[in-house]
């Protein structure tokens, strides 16, 4: 493996690639990097992506053809996916020695949006926020606008989430008790992928909010989680990264057992101990009805 410095300065040779071909093409009027390569705080390592956000009047071209990608270095492979926000699409594509580019391509209506601060949705703009006060790096700003919208967005605080209400933490709550009782039934009728999936990747995900409600409820809304998981490790309860060891499973029937009622375990003290320092209710008769069925008809002794 190539040292820290060596592979950011073949990161680097990208980008300089990169904003040749911007400069050449009319059609791209602005583009930065955002993400680890671009932060401050936990900055890349040599295992970091590079993400530039690309503002074109013809997106079409970035995301039907490839042949412009050629310009910028030899690669394995390149797809589209949507962008983290889900607004966009974005072309990624792993140049070779692994090197992997995710370039976000917006229309100029995003662009115009992001510039006077119109048409984007309040979600959109808190995720720009976010993104903006955690590092941006200007690549390309062809109409002196990006520069003035990026010290805008530097300057607005970050709006931090709000406590769930009773309500809505009850529906995280009993969808995840549901979903036990579900995977427990795919289990049963021998459906490993079924089960395993929903476990997984489902109830994890709900683990996942309510382990951010968690860390939120004990530090303040204040506190940073980041997003959808990451650094988890680091501003997560320790209690919530040892237990997380014995919630996932082998594609095993036996060990998919094990790991479920780990999973229960884990999710009920995170719920609980939230519930109390919100001072909600936690549903504890339906705990125990689902916790007993699964054990009952799971765990029984095989004949």
């Amino acid at each position: 493996m190539k040292e820290k410095s060596e592979i950011a300065e073949l990161y680097e040779d990208l980008v300089k690639r990169f904003v040749q071909l911007a400069e050449r093409r009319s059609d791209i009027r602005g583009a930065l990097i955002v993400g680890s390569r671009a932060r401050v705080e936990q900055p890349a390592d040599e295992w970091a992506d590079l993400d530039i956000v690309v503002f074109t009047s013809d997106p079409e071209y970035y995301l039907t053809k490839t042949d412009w990608t050629k310009s910028i270095g030899d690669y394995w492979l390149t797809f589209l996916e949507p962008t983290a926000a889900g607004n966009e699409t974005e072309r990624r594509v792993l140049f070779e020695g692994g090197l992997d580019v995710d370039f976000a391509i917006f229309p100029l209506r995003v662009y115009e949006g992001f510039v006077k601060n119109e048409g984007l949705s309040p979600e959109f703009m808190a995720q720009a926020v976010d993104t903006f006060e955690r590092g941006v790096r200007i690549l390309v700003d062809k109409d002196k606008k990006l520069s003035q919208f990026v010290d805008k967005m530097s300057s607005i605080e970050r709006i931090p989430p709000h406590p769930p209400n009773q309500p809505e933490f009850l529906q995280v709550v009993n969808d995840f008790l549901y979903h036990a009782l579900w995977t427990a039934k795919h289990l049963k009728r021998g459906e490993l992928w079924w089960a395993k999936m929903c476990s997984d990747c489902h109830m994890q995900h709900l683990l996942l909010r309510m382990t951010e409600w968690h860390a939120h409820a004990m530090h303040g809304w204040n506190y940073d989680t980041w997003f959808r998981g990451r650094l988890l490790e680091k501003w997560a309860d320790s209690r919530v990264v040892e237990g997380l060891h014995s919630a996932f499973a082998h594609y095993d029937v036996d060990d998919l057992s094990r790991a479920l009622i780990e999973e229960l375990k884990l999710f009920r003290w995170i719920s609980q101990e939230t519930a109390e320092k919100l001072q909600y209710q936690y549903p504890v008769e339906a705990d125990e009805h689902v916790t007993e069925w699964i054990k009952t008809n799971l765990l029984q002794k095989k004949k």
